[in-house]
C-alpha cells in the first residue's frame, strides 16, 4: 500500500522552523506515536504525521503567536493571553492545515489537544498526547519507565497516570495549569476507578 504522505519532504520543511532540540524531540514523538499506533492497532501514518507536526508552532515567538491568533480569529482564553506559550497547540493545528496542507481533521485535532488533553479523546489524540510525554528524549518525569510500559498496554491508563503526574507537577511549580487539563484528568480518573472496581468485583 502506497504511503499517503512523503515524510522526508515534511521533515525537511519543518526543520527550518524548529530549533535543534525541538526538532530532535519532534522526531522522537513521531516515532513513538507510530509505535503506539502499531501496539494499539491504529493508523500508523496518521500517528506519524500528527507526531511530526504537533509542535510546528512551538518556536514562533510568543508575541507573534498572539498576533497570528488574533488575525486568524483563533480564540484566545484569558489564561492563554497571559501565557501565550500555551497557544502553540491550537496555533499548530491552524499552521498544519494552512502551511503543510493537512486536511485530515483527526490529525489536526490531535495537534490541537496534545498539550492540555481533554475529556473523551480519540485514539489518535491520546497517542500523540502520550507520545509527547514518553518519547525517548524525555527523562525528567517521575516513574517514566513504568508509564511507558503502561501506555503500550492501555492508552486510557496511560492518560490517567500522565495527567495525574502532570497535575502534581504543575501544582507544585509556578507553571500555569490550563483548566482543560483538570477536566481531562477527572475524566480519565473516573475511567480508572471504574476499571479498578470491576477488577475488584471479579477478583482480578
Amino acid at each position: 500500500m502506497k504511503m499517503k504522505y512523503n515524510f522526508a519532504e515534511y521533515e525537511k520543511k519543518l526543520k527550518k522552523y524548529l530549533d535543534k532540540d525541538r526538532y530532535r524531540h519532534t522526531l522522537g514523538v513521531m516515532y513513538t506515536a507510530a509505535a503506539l499506533a502499531m501496539a494499539h492497532d491504529d493508523d500508523m501514518e496518521q500517528a506519524q504525521m500528527a507526531g511530526l507536526l504537533h509542535d510546528c508552532a512551538k518556536c514562533i515567538p510568543n508575541k507573534k503567536k498572539l498576533k497570528i491568533c488574533k488575525k486568524q480569529n483563533i480564540r484566545i482564553s484569558s489564561v492563554e493571553k497571559s501565557n501565550p506559550f500555551l497557544l502553540h497547540a491550537k496555533l499548530g493545528a491552524y499552521i498544519a492545515k494552512e502551511k503543510y496542507q493537512i486536511e485530515d481533521e483527526e490529525i489536526l485535532s490531535a495537534i490541537r489537544w496534545h498539550t492540555t488533553g481533554k475529556e473523551a479523546m480519540s485514539e489518535l489524540e491520546k497517542i500523540v498526547y502520550i507520545a509527547d510525554y514518553i518519547e525517548p528524549g524525555r527523562n525528567k518525569a517521575p516513574r517514566l519507565a513504568w508509564i511507558r510500559k503502561e501506555a503500550f498496554e492501555d492508552l486510557d491508563e496511560g492518560m490517567y497516570y500522565i495527567l495525574k503526574d502532570s497535575l502534581s507537577y504543575l501544582g507544585n511549580s509556578s507553571k500555569v495549569l490550563d483548566p482543560m487539563t483538570r477536566k481531562a484528568f477527572e475524566y480519565y480518573e473516573t475511567l480508572h476507578l471504574e476499571r479498578k472496581q470491576r477488577k475488584e468485583k471479579h477478583g482480578k
